[in-house]
């Protein structure tokens, strides 16, 4: 039987920045898979390496001071990082797309909606304007945009933050990539909109089977969108399982401190409960776990002194946790 090879596969990546204080270890020495039509979280707090990591894979690490030193990222079977900067070119947009955090800042305040849309059909698809500009107002109406007509003739000022959203989706999924990267899509928006746009995710992974990486520091997102999950902390993978093995059973002491910080409708919380302290400063990681000075089960002479490898647990299960000593196969 053939073994079917992932989307993207990232392995041992580190991302480090070389500033005048130091070095920060952004990223460091991740190994992550997106296989073909799968959704896949990446998920930590703020600071912890997710957005250098889809940098990476897109190679928009801005250099200096950035600086991949480390590992390998494929893509369908190509190898990234030794593909010469004339070739990224026809993978971004075309078969790689990123939505990115802020639309207000990755769209062009003075070009019109229409015209930014057209400019990647256009440059991607090799079509002329008038073909370029029925595709656009076909897509701004397949994302939910009312009157796509006018919001094609609009600035990007002109229009709601969920409305600018729905257009860096547009123009991400325009020419029909195989992989979309989403980078936070929903943090500046309200709690409807939200609804909106994840919705909206979700029926374009149904309808057109591409795969998703999506980047959030919110466990219920994943919930509604993701097939299997990534935990992040301090620039190291700590966890990862399909979505409903970790949320059944979360076994590194970050995912539960996450899990147990976000309110449900399903479940009656007095409280939340928050994780002490904050991530630690990447110029100078702790030794050994470097979840230990947050952890109220950290040992002493262990968690504070070696890092703990990403070990496979029972149901496909990783985590990297000296709570669970079992050798990684």
């Amino acid at each position: 039987m053939a073994v079917v090879k992932p989307l993207l596969s990232v392995s041992n990546l580190r991302t480090y920045f070389y500033t005048s204080r130091g070095i920060v270890r952004a990223v460091d020495g991740i190994s992550l898979q997106v296989q073909r039509g799968v959704s896949v979280g990446l998920v930590g707090e703020s600071g912890s390496g997710k957005t250098v990591t889809a940098l990476s894979v897109m190679r928009l690490v801005p250099m200096p001071p950035g600086k991949i030193i480390e590992g390998s990222i494929h893509f369908n079977e190509r190898d990234i990082l030794s593909l010469p900067r004339s070739r990224l070119g026809s993978i971004r947009g075309r078969e790689i797309s990123m939505v990115f955090q802020d639309p207000m800042t990755f769209l062009n305040p003075v070009m019109k909606i229409g015209d930014q849309i057209t400019e990647t059909l256009m440059l991607h698809q090799k079509i002329g304007r008038a073909k370029a500009w029925r595709l656009a107002i076909e897509r701004l109406e397949s994302v939910g945009i009312p009157s796509p007509g006018n919001a094609m003739r609009s600035y990007p000022h002109e229009l709601s933050g969920g409305m600018r959203q729905r257009v860096l989706i547009t123009i991400a999924i325009s020419c029909n990539p195989s992989l979309l990267i989403l980078d936070e899509p929903t943090t500046a928006l309200d709690v409807t909109v939200q609804a909106q746009i994840l919705e909206l995710i979700s029926s374009i992974k149904e309808m057109t089977g591409v795969s998703l990486l999506l980047i959030t520091h919110d466990l219920g997102i994943v919930a509604e969108v993701c097939d299997e999950v990534y935990v992040m902390y301090a620039g190291k993978i700590v966890e990862h399982a399909d979505v409903f093995e970790l949320y059944d059973n979360p076994l590194h002491p970050y995912t539960r401190g996450l899990l147990e910080s976000v309110l449900s409708i399903d479940e009656f919380k007095r409280k939340l409960v928050s994780i002490e302290g904050s991530v630690p400063n990447l110029l100078d990681p702790p030794r050994g776990c470097r979840f230990h000075p947050r952890c109220s089960l950290a040992t002493k002479n262990t968690c504070s002194e070696q890092e703990p490898p990403l070990a496979m647990m029972p149901n496909r299960h990783e985590v990297a946790c000296w709570l669970h000593r079992v050798k990684k196969n």
